[in-house]
């Protein structure tokens, strides 16, 4: 038999730059071990399988592969679905519409906005609000997990810590890009201290020369050592930023830029919105553009 799939370049409005997704259309009859089998195949950092909707909001449910496991939810796979979708006719139609993807985290709300001779731009509202987990290592196993010198991990005015909107994060924040373009990552350290953690995903971050954010991802325990543009790891970091920021209410957005330190850049739009002192919505969004299609054999 035979099933329809697609490659596109998501958090990128050109061909070959942003996160590479394989998307299979119409994977009912797959199981999970064949899912991952091909997610493997692929060996991108996500594959998404779309199949029927399990509850009656949805359009579709997604499910979201690793080449290692399957994950609850993931940024630029629930983008990349959801901007192919509507391309292809499969979801509602117009310049600017809004429908739900089932994800195993719950249903995820998305919006497409397309317009003729541009990329589709696609966003995601998260459907876990930002939960903060267990204290960080100390800032000297981080710092030699890193590559770097202990200073060079900001302490104020948050530090490292653990946060999660669907997808748990390590996040360290660094006191420059040019600090996080020097980051080598050491494997056997990330075994010994955090393979088993609640966040074993490692998002170190900087602030960009124009108020930007600077991010790379490092997710080995997923079989991803590096990854170019990562959507949970985004909301992630805009729901803390939001939390942390000291006012009671009001929505901001940021700009966040990835993969460039490995020739894949990429443009995350991250929003936040804040009320009576609580995190009320997380969303990010991106381009995408269609790179390949074919048929897969199985």
């Amino acid at each position: 038999m035979a099933l329809r799939y697609f490659v596109l370049d998501v958090f990128s409005d050109q061909p070959y730059a942003g996160n590479p997704l394989a998307v299979v259309l119409d994977a009912d009859a797959l199981h999970t071990r064949q899912m991952q089998r091909i997610a493997r195949e692929f060996n991108l950092s996500e594959t998404v399988f779309v199949q029927a909707p399990t509850c009656e909001e949805a359009l579709a449910r997604a499910r979201i592969f690793t080449p290692n496991k399957e994950l609850p939810f993931a940024g630029h796979p629930t983008v990349g679905t959801a901007c192919l979708l509507a391309e292809l006719g499969r979801a509602p139609q117009g310049e600017d519409v809004s429908f739900v993807l089932d994800e195993a985290v719950g249903p995820v709300t998305v919006r497409v906005v397309r317009r003729e001779g541009f990329p589709s731009f696609g966003q995601l509202s998260v459907a876990q609000l930002p939960l903060y987990g267990p204290d960080a290592p100390p800032v000297e196993v981080l710092a030699a997990m890193l590559g770097l010198k202990t200073q060079d991990i900001l302490a104020e005015p948050a530090g490292p810590r653990s946060v999660s909107c669907g997808v748990p994060y390590l996040m360290v924040p660094l006191c420059s890009p040019e600090v996080l373009a020097s980051v080598s990552f050491d494997l056997v350290l990330w075994r010994e201290h955090l393979s088993k953690a609640w966040a074993d995903h490692v998002l170190v971050y900087a602030r960009g020369q124009e108020d930007d954010w600077r991010l790379r991802m490092f997710a080995p325990g997923s079989g991803v050592m590096e990854d170019p543009a990562t959507g949970s790891a985004a909301v992630a970091l805009a729901g803390a930023l939001a939390s942390e920021n000291g006012e009671r209410s009001g929505s901001w957005s940021w700009l966040m830029q990835q993969g460039l330190e490995m020739g894949r850049p990429s443009k995350l739009y991250a929003e936040a919105d804040k009320r009576d002192n609580e995190v009320c919505a997380v969303r990010v969004g991106g381009h995408s553009v269609r790179v390949l299609e074919g048929k897969l054999l199985y």
